[in-house]
């Protein structure tokens, strides 16, 4: 696995000033889009940050077991996690919460969309040491942001990053869409988007939709998407093809790294 990891940071370090003091780190821990063949595939999500005030946890995937299995191989201790920001109510994206909450003791803060229902936020307020309902955008930590809940019938939260570079945004599923998603960021923010990474709900989507979506995203200015979980094999190759060599393998395994401003 070392050698994923280096090969994957070179690429990407290729395309940023340079990797030393004050690097974010992004390593995909919970995917069913393969990268790494020693972790274990699952449908859904987990991306853990590193390189800032907190260690954050971007949903939990479905399975605690693989969840906590693939920490292990990646060698990340769950008690070092500070922050777990969940995206939306999915199973996909929750599931793996009870056992990190459970079995390996962690007592940080969660962060959740304010939408949850009740019995749910009643067990996340029990087990965590500080639960954190959100509806608006809020800050986590310095150059870290949560989006507050976007959409409507499903409302979901994404996690931005502010980068010398531009900002990162992670995205759970998309659910709102991922244009209104990038859009909303690049307003709000009145930055340009670097890397848009995670999830774009686009697996059931048609060709003309997915293309609709890559011209909107281009006019955007995204400069480099990493696409994964259920954006659908079809879109993720029209990605690949549509961003050449700013297209980013994302798997489960992957691991990225950017200079902080």
């Amino acid at each position: 696995m070392n050698f994923v990891r280096a090969a994957l940071v070179i690429a990407f370090c290729m395309f940023c000033s340079s990797c030393l003091a004050g690097e974010v780190n992004l390593t995909v821990l919970y995917n069913n889009v393969p990268f790494d063949k020693e972790l274990s595939l699952s449908w859904g999500f987990s991306c853990l940050v590193e390189g800032f005030q907190k260690t954050i946890l971007f949903d939990t995937g479905h399975d605690g077991d693989i969840l906590l299995k693939n920490m292990e191989k990646c060698r990340i201790d769950p008690k070092k996690v500070d922050t777990v920001v969940l995206s939306h109510l999915h199973s996909d994206h929750i599931g793996g919460l009870k056992d990190l909450l459970a079995k390996k003791g962690y007592n940080g803060e969660v962060y959740f969309p304010v939408s949850f229902p009740d019995d749910l936020k009643d067990h996340i307020t029990k087990l965590s040491k500080i639960a954190v309902p959100v509806q608006r955008p809020q800050q986590i930590c310095k150059h870290v942001w949560t989006t507050g809940e976007l959409g409507t019938t499903i409302k979901e939260q994404s996690l931005i990053i502010e980068t010398q570079e531009g900002l990162i945004v992670i995205t759970g599923c998309a659910h709102p869409g991922i244009v209104s998603i990038a859009r909303f960021a690049k307003n709000y923010f009145n930055k340009e988007i670097f890397l848009l990474l995670g999830g774009f709900h686009l697996f059931r989507s048609g060709e003309d939709h997915i293309q609709e979506v890559v011209s909107e995203l281009k006019s955007l200015g995204v400069k480099k998407v990493a696409p994964s979980h259920c954006t659908g094999d079809f879109a993720i190759r029209r990605f690949r093809k549509a961003w050449g060599k700013n297209f980013i393998d994302s798997g489960c395994g992957a691991r990225l790294s950017l200079e902080l401003p």
